[in-house]
């Protein structure tokens, strides 16, 4: 898998990697996740695909606080809310991963 950062992203190589249909990564976010997301978001949804972004282990994460009290209540709001999302985004093109610790996302071809 290819790795690009912030600034290829910037440049348009992203968007080259996305016509091909590739996956890639994109390194060295910190700071700069959100802006990263929307840029890719933008440029995958204007070559006309579609795409799903999440957090990565926000599932094990939701998971883990369904057992015990208030937690559990919060834990289940949240799965409820990750199964919306998924449902509405069903089928995407290109699933984008935040992975927080690591300040990057991963981008996938799906199809």
């Amino acid at each position: 898998m290819k790795s690009i950062t912030y600034d290829e992203l910037k440049s348009g190589l992203a968007k080259e990697l996305i016509k091909k249909k590739s996956s890639f990564s994109i390194l060295g976010l910190s700071g700069k996740m959100s802006n990263a997301v929307e840029l890719i978001e933008d440029q995958i949804e204007n070559e006309g695909y579609s795409c799903r972004i999440y957090t990565y282990g926000r599932i094990a994460a939701a998971g883990g606080t369904l057992f015990g009290g208030i937690t559990g209540l919060l834990g289940a709001a949240s799965a409820i809310g990750m199964a919306a999302h998924n449902l509405a985004t069903i089928n995407p093109d290109f699933e984008v991963a935040k992975h927080l610790v690591d300040n990057k996302l991963v981008v996938t071809y799906e199809k």
